[in-house]
């Protein structure tokens, strides 16, 4: 396997070949300080140099390279266990492969591999780098296993095979240099970090599994859901709620409905051998359920993803720093109860005790590990072959919608004004979770015909990506009366990732979660819908019933490249469909060869599509992107009339961001990255310096760049922190601070526009809108008795991160590539009212709007018919430029590529 390719290259540049040193160093033999020093942390250079020093030095571990990062380091792995063990390391992890898939095997032969395999636990740190507790207890961990002699460990190392992941080496360098370069140690702080510490996304990086956009997350996808699907995964984060130690399992309500009830008792478990492990050493603090904010709702985590796999995943969040800290006086936790059984008192709070904590945390992990062995292999079995039963039946999932259904049923049996029978018919329950069409699916087809197949595979390999079983079908094929072509892909859900499965193609159905009747809504952890086909714009059907065809297996892992036929040779040129994000990959580049690329401007289906003159340069590259990207590209038999053609050039682009870095920001640039947008980097200095016409064409701003028209002047790009003084930064980062204010910028952005520049803006960056004293109103308030507007509270109208429908004007330039209806990612996101005199002189065009009082696709929308008619994306003229206004998060995560045509279509000139 690869892994093991990259282990024994490892080890060969280390010089290491037949004979290991005898000596184990210490970190503090390697630091020069013991981790958990107050005011010490430890880089990755140096980190990467102990890591080879413990390797090459002990029998109980091996190093692996599992990949690279975004800035090119390694992203390194130990496998650790007893050395006899690790010589039969291939046997276990196929061991571990066999149980997680359940393919095949009786429950006898399950029990018999259960018997022979080793558990595998996965303990990472380091994701969110400034949570520096999760990399320094890693590195103590990876000494201690292989140092410690103790019974206990000795018996791990006999019963279990441990994966030590560092999660994030670019950040550790970043932060630790960044704590580190202060020479005085009481004056070392983390605050004011000068850019986001995971390239592109920072924090976000725990919100990529399951897309896997950035190389750290595809390298530890690739170990958890393909190479070693382990039973147990721990994911270290920080902080626990103010006045606790720590946070962790179990956790709060909701959990998402399609996982099996055993994962969710075995998180029980495992946290139980945990907290009761700290209650014997007399660690107190830990705190679990509604004790927190942490819930096993959501999936995209490195941890949660894990949950729709049928593995145990953890997560503590822990208080602490190289720099101490006090735990403070918070009255309400001091009380023991079920949530917090032995609170931690106020006290001054070191590092060493976190990290020391961390270590007792995962002793009882593997220990729990050790001693149920057996268990944890049969179990995630046990849960594969659930999945793999349920996913061959008829399976109704029950959603809470689906129970409100039955209630909303009861009611209207019951005689008016009567009380409801203590035990209704059953017919309540048949009517609802027997209803034919309200079964699961048993598979989903995703037609190789639909217009932007290349983005429905780029959906396909994330589905790879995480370990889902995915067919192709060889020839084509019929299916309920429909046929499909070959090349078709197949997703089942009689597999052993069957939560994945529905999570991935169907909607989140969150339930009604109010802190108290008719009281406010209870945020939920992070989004509540994000059905990941709705996102990416993918078609797929649902089939109910089970089916066959000439379907080949795509083995496990093995990422997908939509094929296309290279164009004909064309005496008039090329055509390439707008409805295809790859085919602005395409323009550009032709773009950037120097060609010329038209669009097509006539009314009718193809409004929007590409035309590129035939020449041998412009071949070359089409050819290039269709292999590549699976692009078809039509060999026009004519030139199109010169009135139905406008001419392209590139723009000049301009990206917002902020000091320390906005992840939103990151995404964007990223996502122009891959499809090859030339842009530059600007900052709130950049703007308020003037002259923005001379530079750029268009400027995008993202959400949280542009500050609300009343209240703060300033935007809110430091996330609620105090913006760092000039005195506090290097010298090479003062031309990044700033931040967009409604005296010195918004003046300059208001020059740019008269005098033909276009903007754009996503998310709550439409306060651009108010600032410009534009038509438009919020749609979404109340008047109150004394007639002033005020937002509509939450008991009346709340959506959290969900997925909702929207209609499209998709004649408009703006839009082009559209279909007349979406799904948008909306996320408390703006809506509005549009004034009819500028709609009727075409100052202001409406792009997207909801037609209907019911627009929920996935998540969570109480209040949802206040919707209805308010506009969420608009054009506005101002002077000679142009202003767009999407509500929505159009490139959320660089997930919707269902809407990245909408920033797309601004980034050309036309003439």
């Amino acid at each position: 396997m690869r892994f093991l390719r990259q282990t024994f290259t490892l080890f060969l540049l280390l010089g290491f070949t037949t004979v290991r040193a005898q000596t184990l160093p210490s970190p503090k033999e390697h630091f020069g300080f013991t981790i958990g020093d107050n005011y010490h942390l430890a880089t990755f250079t140096q980190t990467e140099a102990y890591f080879q020093k413990l390797a090459a030095a002990s029998d109980r571990m091996e190093l692996t390279v599992i990949g690279q990062t975004e800035e090119g380091r390694n992203q390194y792995m130990f496998i650790v266990s007893s050395p006899e063990n690790l010589k039969k390391r291939a046997r276990y992890q196929e061991i571990s492969q066999k149980m997680a898939r359940a393919e095949g095997l009786t429950d006898a032969e399950a029990k018999a591999l259960a018997a022979e395999g080793k558990a595998v636990v996965w303990i990472d740190g380091g994701l969110h780098a400034t949570e520096t507790v999760g990399t320094h207890q890693l590195i103590e961990t990876a000494w201690q296993l292989a140092s410690r002699k103790d019974p206990e460990t000795l018996n791990i190392l006999d019963n279990v095979i441990i994966l030590l992941t560092h999660a994030n080496p670019d950040g550790q360098e970043l932060v630790s240099n960044w704590y580190m370069r202060e020479k005085t140690p009481e004056k070392r702080s983390l605050d004011h970090l000068p850019k986001l510490y995971q390239k592109y996304i920072g924090h976000d990086n725990n919100r990529d599994f399951y897309i896997m956009n950035m190389k750290e997350s595809q390298n530890m996808g690739r170990q958890l859901f393909v190479e070693w699907l382990p039973q147990i995964m721990y994911n270290h984060h920080q902080r626990g709620p103010a006045g606790s130690v720590l946070a962790g399992p179990p956790y709060r309500d909701p959990f998402n409905y399609v996982f099996d009830p055993l994962m969710v008792t075995g998180i029980d478990a495992v946290g139980a051998a945990m907290y009761n492990r700290l209650n014997v050493e007399n660690k107190p603090g830990f705190t679990r359920l509604t004790g927190s904010t942490f819930s096993t709702w959501y999936n995209g985590g490195l941890r949660t993803t894990t949950h729709f796999h049928n593995m145990i995943g953890l997560l503590t969040e822990i208080i602490g720093s190289p720099t101490p800290e006090e735990i403070p006086l918070v009255p309400q936790r001091l009380i023991p109860n079920n949530n917090t059984p032995n609170p931690a008192t106020p006290q001054k709070w070191y590092f060493q005790q976190s990290i020391d904590y961390s270590l007792s945390l995962n002793w009882a992990v593997l220990n729990y590990a050790a001693r149920h062995r057996d268990e944890l292999l049969y179990n995630i079995y046990h849960m594969g072959k659930s999945s793999i039963e349920r996913g061959s039946k008829d399976y109704w999932t029950p959603y809470p919608s689906r129970i409100d259904a039955i209630t909303e049923s009861i009611k209207k049996a019951s005689p008016a004004g009567g009380r409801a029978s203590a035990a209704p018919a059953l017919s309540h329950y048949e009517a609802v979770l027997r209803e034919p069409s309200l079964r699961d699916a048993r598979g989903y087809i995703l037609p190789a015909s639909q217009a932007d197949f290349p983005t429905a595979v780029k959906f396909v390999n994330a589905l790879i990506k995480t370990g889902i079983l995915v067919h192709k079908a060889t020839s084509d094929f019929s299916v309920d009366n429909k046929t499909y072509p070959a090349g078709s892909y197949i997703v089942k859900t009689n597999q052993a990732f069957r939560p994945h499965v529905l999570d991935m193609f169907e909607p989140q159905d969150y339930p009604n979660d109010f802190l108290y009747p008719d009281g406010p809504p209870v945020r939920p952890y992070d989004a509540a819908g994000w059905t990941l086909a709705y996102q990416m714009g993918v078609q797929f059907d649902r089939v109910l019933t089970d089916f066959t065809g000439p379907f080949e297996r795509v083995p496990y892992g093995e990422l997908q490249v939509p094929k296309a036929a290279s164009p004909a040779k064309a005496t008039a040129g090329y055509e390439l469909s707008a409805r295809t994000n790859d085919s602005f990959l395409a323009v550009n580049d032709l773009l950037a060869a120097g060609l010329e690329v038209y669009r097509i401007t006539a009314a009718g289906s193809g409004q929007g599509t590409f035309f590129v003159p035939a020449s041998a340069k412009a071949k070359t590259i089409v050819d290039k992107v269709a292999q590549e990207r699976g692009l078809t590209v039509t060999a026009a038999p004519k030139r199109p009339a010169a009135t139905d053609l406008t001419k392209l050039s590139p723009r000049r682009i301009a990206l917002w961001d902020t000091y320390g870095g906005s992840m939103p920001s990151g995404w964007v640039r990223w996502i122009m990255e891959q499809y090859h947008f030339p842009f530059d980097v600007i900052f709130a200095k950049d703007i308020d310096a003037g002259e923005l016409r001379k530079k750029y064409d268009a400027i995008v701003f993202v959400t949280r760049a542009i500050p609300a028209a009343s209240g703060p002047s300033e935007s809110g790009g430091y996330y609620g922190r105090r913006p760092p003084q000039l005195e506090e930064i290097p010298a090479e980062y003062h031309a990044t601070l700033g931040s967009i204010t409604a005296e010195k910028s918004i003046p300059e952005l208001r020059k740019f526009l008269e005098a033909g520049g276009t903007i754009l803006t996503i998310g709550s960056s439409a306060n651009l809108a108010y600032h410009l004293n534009l038509p438009v109103r919020n749609a979404l308030v109340e008047m109150t008795r004394s007639g002033v507007d005020r937002p509509l509270p939450g008991e009346k109208y709340y959506i959290p991160g969900s997925i909702l429908r929207v209609a499209v004007d998709s004649s408009q330039r703006a839009t082009w590539g559209m279909n007349g209806q979406t799904d948008v990612y909306f996320d408390a996101s703006p809506v509005f009212t549009l004034a009819p005199d500028a709609l009727a002189r075409g100052t202001l065009k409406p792009l997207m709007w909801f037609p209907n009082d019911k627009p929920l696709r996935s998540g969570w929308a109480w209040g949802q018919a206040y919707l209805q008619g308010g506009v969420t994306a608009f054009e506005a003229t101002v002077g000679s430029g142009k202003l767009l206004v999407y509500g929505p998060e159009i490139t959320f995560r660089a997930q919707a590529h269902g809407t990245f045509k909408l920033l797309f279509n601004q980034l050309y000139s036309t003439r």
